[in-house]
């Protein structure tokens, strides 16, 4: 049984008493459950008796099972009598005494933080989009760029070409892995390569072999590569000159819709400004939030921000590992200590869950709800860009789906709702 004790502000403080009786009966069930886990000489796996278990692998062997199962039980059937109790973690769980006359036990559990919000008022300024001649050049040079035309030279190569080489990479006389290619296309001056790679192919002719020699850099991602001098055995079998053709009409009405260069310009402006304008709106709307959130008090439990921490970390390194780097690997590159990286993805936890925790209390106090139509409305949009009727598409969506879909037009309330309170 679980009884409420003195609580601090935003802690609540529980204490649990399991009889003797009830106690070993959970120390009985955790036999029956785990059983299968031991082997026990002379008997088939999960036929052993209790006592030879506990005999073979210790009287408590089957303490932590059933004192997990009873915790985990008797909280979950307090939680579900008080539902005016909202718990921010999990509980930290002491120990007050255990033995076969029962089961005492201490929870201190984190509560949800209240949150105040104060009156919605906003005084927030929308930035001016301008689009500068510079940006329309650099587009239009872009444009040039991509109608560039290669031709095969047995002239010398110069910074722009392209050279088609075959090569292999060595380190102290041993070929490593990832380091050879055929046919391999490279840009003179990409900085594709190690530095000083590129550089030492300038000048080459077809059919010239050379021995590129670099150094890796001593913060290289592979370890075995990190800090190494190499050697580059290289064949270059092709040199492409590049040539640029001149921007007239004829190449615009050649490539494009557009019939002119400056029909062709305009367009380039529209477009620009157009992308200006939807990042400058995202930006003006987390303006707003970061407004709205900045005015809010709220204090936040160290375990759920921690909480947090460990599960922003969890996916930034789950993301690096698709990339086959290591967390270790990419800190050291960066020169990071683990402990500073820590620091930052504290300070990143604590405002994402302040940011949550307002906008939670934002929609409870305004009551904003998604009604029906709401959310159709939606799936009709998503058909529609799919070329399939709302029947289909709502059968497909998994749970997770629906809920991303709902979050979006909760945003998208919110947002509205943020906009009409700017002065």
């Amino acid at each position: 049984m679980i009884t409420r004790e003195k609580s601090e502000k935003n802690k609540l403080n529980l204490k649990l008493k399991v009889s003797g009786e009830n106690w070993k009966k959970a120390i009985e069930e955790a036999y029956e459950k785990n059983k299968g886990k031991y082997n026990v000489q002379g008997f088939r796996k999960g036929k052993a008796p209790r006592k030879v278990i506990e005999k073979t692998y210790g009287d408590t062997v089957f303490y932590d099972d059933a004192f997990d199962a009873i915790v985990s039980k008797e909280y979950g059937e307090f939680l579900a009598k008080n539902t005016d109790i909202e718990p921010a973690d999990y509980p930290h769980v002491t120990i007050d005494s255990m033995t076969d006359d029962g089961l005492e036990v201490s929870l201190s559990v984190d509560l949800m933080p209240e949150v105040e919000i104060g009156p919605i008022e906003f005084n927030v300024k929308k930035k001016k989009v301008s689009v500068s001649d510079k940006e329309v050049e650099e587009e239009l040079d872009r444009f040039v760029e991509s109608q560039a035309r290669f031709e095969e030279s047995d002239k010398p190569s110069e910074k722009g070409d392209f050279l088609v080489i075959d090569f292999e990479g060595s380190v102290d006389g041993k070929v490593f892995e990832g380091g050879s290619a055929q046919d391999y296309r490279l840009e003179l001056g990409s900085h594709t390569f190690i530095d000083g790679f590129e550089d030492q192919l300038i000048g080459c002719k077809v059919g010239e072999e050379k021995v590129v020699k670099v150094t890796f850099p001593e913060k290289y991602p592979a370890e075995n590569l990190a800090g190494k001098p190499a050697e580059f055995k290289v064949t270059v079998k092709k040199v492409e000159k590049k040539s640029l053709p001149e921007l007239n009409d004829k190449l615009v009405s050649f490539s494009t819709e557009f019939s002119t260069v400056e029909e062709y310009k305009n367009s380039i402006k529209e477009k620009i400004a157009s992308a200006k304008e939807q990042q400058n709106e995202r930006a003006f709307e987390n303006d707003l939030i970061e407004a709205l959130v900045a005015k809010a008090q709220v204090e936040i439990p160290q375990s759920m921000v921690e909480h947090e921490k460990q599960h922003l970390i969890e996916d930034f390194s789950n993301r690096l590992m698709y990339q086959n780097i290591k967390l270790d690997d990419y800190l050291s590159y960066l020169g990071k200590s683990r402990e500073d990286f820590e620091k930052e993805y504290f300070e990143e936890a604590k405002k994402a869950l302040k940011t949550r925790l307002v906008l939670q209390k934002l929609v409870k106090d305004e009551n904003i709800q998604i009604s029906h139509e709401e959310f159709h409305e939606k799936l009709h949009e998503i058909a529609h860009a799919q070329n399939k009727t709302c029947e289909e598409v709502e059968k497909s969506l998994s749970e997770y789906e629906v809920s991303y879909i709902q979050n979006d037009i909760l945003m998208n309330k919110i947002i509205a709702l943020l906009k009409s309170k700017n002065k």
